[in-house]
C-alpha cells in the first residue's frame, strides 16, 4: 500500500502539494512535523506535513520526501487549525502563513553546493580562464557555494560558467539543506580526573612551581568549584585567575584541565530568585476585576476601557496570576516594541523567570528558544510577552489573551501577506483554547466598542487615574492667533515656552510629540520653487540634518543635501514643515542648559534603542523627549508633568475615513503621559484651528461624544464597523497597463456588488518603489454573506490572472485594512 502527505511549503501556492512517503515513514511521521522537499527543478524547500492519508494525486506523479527533519511536531493542531482560518479570512495561502508564523530559523533553505568530479588525468587546457579558476578554487576547498563562485569571478551571473563546466565533466552539482538554528554552546574547563586525589594535586601543584600563571589558574579553578559546587565556565576562570585564555589552552593540551561544552539558552532571565508580591489594588481596580471575571463567565471577550495611568496593568497581573494557578498559559501582546522594554522588568518582578519575551528585535535564535519553550510548556514561557508576530507560537494549554493597547494599528501587518490583524486573530485563537481575552485601552477602537455594546464583548470600566490623580488640564493654544501677534519662536508659541520653563524650574520632565521624523518633509528653492522629488515614488525627498541627507520614508532613497537647486541653481533653498529633528534643535536653542534627547525610527534601530532611551528618561537624565508616536503607546513616566503636541492639524487633515478617530486617540495617549503621580499634569495642543470638534472631545477627555460622531459619520457613509470592507490594491510599473487593469477589476465586481465598489483611485501618493498603486474598495453589509463575498472576489481575481495582459499586474486583497 503506498502512503502519502499534503505539505505546506513556504510559498505563496494556492493548493498544497502531496508527496510520497514509505510505510515506515508513516508510522514515524506525525501532523506538524517538518520535512524536507524537493519542488521545481532543483530547489528543496521545508514543508510542514499537513495531513498523511492514501490517496494519490490524480494530476501529477508524487515525488519522495528527502528527509524527515523533526522527532515530534514543531507545530500543534490548534497552530495548523489558526493558519487554515487565517488563510480562509485573510484571502492568502498556507505558505503565506506558515513564512509569517515560523521563526526563519526553522524554515531551512537549500544552497546549491559544488564539488569536484574525482577523474584521474582530466585535461585542465579544455578549461576556458573563468572556468580553470574554479577548479582552481576546489583543489584547495572540497565544496563552494554560488556566492563563493561570485566572489572569486567577481561577477553576479555564474550560472554559465557552472553549466559548462558540468559539461566538460569537471564538477557536480547537488543541493545541500542546512540547518539554521545552532543551540548556544558555553565551554566550561574541569581538573583532569587523574588529579582527583589529594596526592596527584599536590603532586601537580609542586610541578607547576616554576610556572606560576599556570600553577594559579589551576589553584583559581579549585577555589572557584569548590565555592559555587558549580561548573566553572573557561570565561569566569580567566576573570577571576586575571589570566589569558592561551594558559588555559596550554593546561588543556598538557592534559591537566579538560574541556567541556554545556548547551545553555541565549535568552536568560537576570533577576533575582525571589519574586516580588504584587501590588494592592484600590476599590476602581478591585471592582473592575470582580467585574471582569463575573464578564467571563458569561462571555469570552471583555473590553476594559480605563482612563491613562488607571493602573490597568495591575488588574492585568491579578488576572495572570490566577491563571498560572490552574497551571495554564498566558499570551501579553503589546502593539509596540518599545513598550515590552518597561513592562518586561514589572512582569520579571513579579513573575521571574516565567515570562519569555517574543518580538522581532530579538536573534532568531532566540526566537527558536522561545519557540520550543512554549512548545514544550516549560516553566520559563508560561507569560509570553509580545508584538504581534508572538500569536503564531505553539501554545498547547493557554488560558488567557490579554491585548493590551487594542486600539492600536500595528497590530495590523500590512506587508507582506498574511495581512492579519493580531487583535482578531487572538480573539479567534482564545476561542480554539477556549480560554478567555482581555482587551484593554484608555481609548478603545470604534470597532471593539461596538461590539461591547452591541453585548458581543463584556465591558467594564475604570473612570479614575491611580491614587486619584487628576486627568491632564488640556489647553489649546491658537498658532494663526499667536503668528498674527507675533509670539511664536520658531514653532513654540509663548505660551508653551512659558510652561516649558516653569516645569522645568520644578525639576519635572517634557515630552514634545510631533508625529513626523527627520528635519523639514519638503526643501524649496525660493526663486524658482523647485522641491527634489524622490525618483521612485510621488513622495518629496525629507531633510534628515544629523546625516545632512535627503531621505525618502518609503522607499529608503537616500542623496547627499544640495548646496544650490537643481533646477535653477540658485543658494536661496528654504525648509518647508517640520519633524522632529528640527524640534530638538529648536529645543536646545531655547534650552541650552538641559538635556534634549529624541525617539524616532532614527535613534532606535538597535535591539536595546528603545531601552536606552526609556531607562534614560526614568533616570531622569534627560529633561525634555522630543519623539514620533511612539511615545504614546502606554509607557509610564513617573516625572513628567507637561506634554506639547507640536501640530494637531496634521494628522486630522489626513485623508482616511479613520483620520478623527485615530488623531483623537493619539492625543488622548500622548497626554496620558502627563502628570502620573501627584501633582497635576499639564497638556499643551497647539493647533490652526481649536473649534474642531475633536480637539474640543479630546480636551475635555469625552471618547462617548467622540465615538456617537464618528459612528454616526460611518452608519452614513457605509464605513466598518457598520459594513465590513475588503481594499483590493493593484500595482504595476507602467501607469496605463495598472489604469486598465483596475477599470477591468472594478467593473467586473460591480457586476455582482452594484454600488457597494469605490474606485478605482489613486491613493494620496500613486507611485511606490516606481509602481503605480490604484485602489478599488468592497463594502460589505452585515446582512451579505462574507465568504460567499471573498469566493466571488477570488473567482473574478483568477480570472483577472488568466489575461495575458494584466498577469504581471500584483493584486494585493487586504481584508478589515484597519
Amino acid at each position: 500500500m503506498q502512503y502519502f502527505i499534503d505539505v505546506i511549503i513556504p510559498i505563496p501556492l494556492q493548493k498544497l502539494f502531496t508527496y510520497s512517503i514509505t510505510a515506515s515513514e508513516s508510522g514515524f511521521l506525525k501532523v506538524g512535523m517538518r520535512v524536507a522537499v524537493p519542488f521545481g527543478k532543483s530547489k528543496i524547500y521545508t514543508g510542514i506535513v499537513y495531513k498523511i492519508h492514501e490517496n494519490a494525486p490524480t494530476v501529477y506523479e508524487a515525488k519522495d520526501i528527502q528527509q524527515i527533519l523533526d522527532d515530534s511536531p514543531l507545530v500543534n493542531e490548534i497552530q495548523l487549525q489558526l493558519w487554515q482560518w487565517i488563510a480562509g479570512y485573510y484571502m492568502c495561502t498556507l505558505g503565506d502563513v506558515m513564512r509569517a508564523a515560523l521563526p526563519s530559523a526553522f524554515i531551512l533553505e537549500s544552497e546549491t553546493v559544488i564539488t569536484k568530479n574525482i577523474v584521474e588525468n582530466f585535461d585542465e587546457s579544455i578549461l576556458k580562464d573563468d572556468e580553470f579558476l574554479v577548479f582552481e578554487a576546489l583543489h584547495h576547498q572540497s565544496t563552494l557555494k554560488i556566492h563563493d563562485i561570485s566572489n572569486i569571478l567577481d561577477k553576479k551571473n555564474v550560472l554559465p560558467v557552472i553549466k559548462r563546466l558540468i559539461e566538460k565533466e569537471a564538477i557536480s552539482v547537488e543541493e545541500e539543506v542546512y540547518e539554521k538554528y545552532k543551540p548556544k554552546l558555553v565551554r566550561y574547563v574541569k581538573l583532569h580526573a587523574k588529579y582527583s586525589s589529594e596526592e596527584s594535586l599536590s603532586k601537580l601543584l609542586s610541578d607547576l612551581q616554576r610556572a606560576q600563571k599556570q600553577r594559579q589558574i589551576v589553584m583559581t579553578l579549585f577555589m572557584l568549584s569548590s565555592k559555587t559546587k558549580k561548573p566553572v565556565k573557561v570565561k569566569d576562570l580567566v576573570n577571576e585567575s586575571a589570566a589569558s585564555s592561551a594558559i588555559i589552552k596550554t593546561l588543556i593540551d598538557k592534559g591537566i584541565l579538560e574541556e567541556y561544552h554545556i548547551q545553555t539558552d541565549r535568552v536568560v532571565y537576570s533577576g533575582s530568585e525571589e519574586t516580588e508580591a504584587t501590588k494592592l489594588l484600590n476599590e476602581y481596580q478591585k471592582t473592575a476585576l470582580s467585574e471582569i471575571k463575573t464578564s467571563f463567565k458569561k462571555q469570552n471577550v471583555t473590553l476594559l476601557h480605563g482612563v491613562t495611568s488607571s493602573g490597568k496593568t495591575e488588574v492585568y497581573v491579578k488576572l495572570i496570576e490566577d491563571v498560572l494557578k490552574d497551571g495554564k498559559q498566558v499570551l501579553y501582546l503589546l502593539p509596540e516594541i518599545a513598550l515590552t522594554a518597561q513592562l518586561i522588568t514589572r512582569l520579571q518582578n513579579y513573575f521571574g523567570e516565567q515570562v519569555s519575551i517574543f518580538h522581532s528585535k530579538y536573534s532568531t535564535h532566540e526566537r527558536v528558544e522561545v519557540w520550543n519553550n512554549v512548545l514544550h510548556n516549560s516553566a520559563k514561557a508560561k507569560i509570553v510577552l509580545g508584538a504581534r508576530s508572538s500569536i503564531f507560537l505553539p501554545f498547547s494549554d493557554l488560558g488567557l489573551i490579554i491585548v493590551d493597547e487594542e486600539h492600536e494599528q500595528s497590530f495590523k501587518q500590512f506587508d507582506p501577506a498574511p495581512r492579519y490583524h493580531a487583535r482578531d486573530t487572538a480573539v479567534v485563537l482564545a476561542n480554539m483554547h477556549q480560554a478567555k481575552i482581555l482587551l484593554g485601552s484608555a481609548t478603545p477602537s470604534l470597532e471593539s466598542y461596538f461590539n461591547a455594546k452591541q453585548n458581543k464583548y463584556g465591558f467594564v470600566e475604570i473612570t479614575r487615574r491611580y491614587n486619584n490623580v487628576l486627568m491632564p488640564d488640556i489647553e489649546l493654544v491658537d498658532i494663526k492667533d499667536k503668528l498674527k501677534k507675533k509670539r511664536m519662536k520658531g514653532h513654540f508659541s509663548d505660551r508653551l515656552i512659558e510652561e516649558m520653563t516653569e516645569t522645568l524650574k520644578a525639576g519635572h520632565q517634557i515630552i514634545l510629540f510631533q508625529n513626523r521624523r527627520g528635519f523639514s518633509p519638503i526643501v524649496e528653492c525660493k526663486t524658482c520653487g523647485h522641491s527634489p522629488q524622490c525618483p521612485n515614488c510621488d513622495v518629496s525627498l525629507t531633510y534628515h540634518q544629523y546625516r545632512n541627507q535627503l531621505r525618502c520614508h518609503y522607499c529608503g532613497y537616500n542623496a547627499a543635501m544640495m548646496q544650490d537647486c537643481q533646477a535653477c541653481g540658485s543658494q536661496d533653498l528654504d525648509n518647508k514643515g517640520f519633524g522632529t529633528e528640527q524640534i530638538e534643535e529648536e529645543v536646545k536653542l531655547l534650552f541650552p542648559d538641559n538635556k534634549v534627547a529624541r525617539m524616532d525610527l532614527d535613534t532606535t534601530r538597535g535591539k536595546y534603542g528603545y531601552e536606552k532611551i526609556i531607562t534614560a528618561l526614568e533616570q531622569q537624565e534627560i529633561d525634555i523627549l522630543v519623539g514620533t508616536q511612539m511615545l504614546t503607546k502606554g509607557l509610564d513616566f513617573r516625572n513628567v508633568k507637561l506634554v506639547g503636541i507640536m501640530n494637531a492639524d496634521n494628522m486630522l487633515n489626513f485623508p482616511d475615513f479613520r483620520a478623527h478617530e485615530r488623531s483623537y486617540q493619539l492625543m488622548q495617549q500622548v497626554s496620558g503621559r502627563a502628570g502620573r503621580t501627584e501633582e497635576r499634569g499639564k497638556v499643551l495642543i497647539q493647533t490652526y484651528n481649536p473649534h474642531h470638534n475633536i480637539l474640543q472631545q479630546v480636551s475635555t477627555n469625552n471618547y462617548v461624544d467622540m465615538f456617537i460622531e464618528q459612528m454616526n459619520e460611518r452608519f452614513n457613509f457605509k464605513y466598518p464597523p457598520v459594513f465590513k470592507q475588503i481594499k483590493i490594491t493593484l500595482k504595476h510599473k507602467d501607469y496605463i497597463r495598472v489604469e486598465t487593469a483596475s477599470i477591468w477589476y472594478a467593473k467586473s465586481l460591480r457586476q455582482i456588488f452594484k454600488d457597494n465598489v469605490l474606485g478605482p483611485e489613486s491613493p494620496p501618493i500613486a507611485r511606490i518603489r516606481n509602481q503605480f498603486h490604484k485602489n478599488i474598495l468592497v463594502k460589505i453589509p452585515k446582512q451579505q454573506s462574507l465568504v460567499k463575498t471573498k469566493e466571488a472576489i477570488i473567482k473574478i481575481n483568477n480570472s483577472f490572472q488568466s489575461i495575458k495582459d494584466f498577469r504581471s499586474v500584483k493584486v494585493i486583497l487586504n481584508v478589515d485594512n484597519f
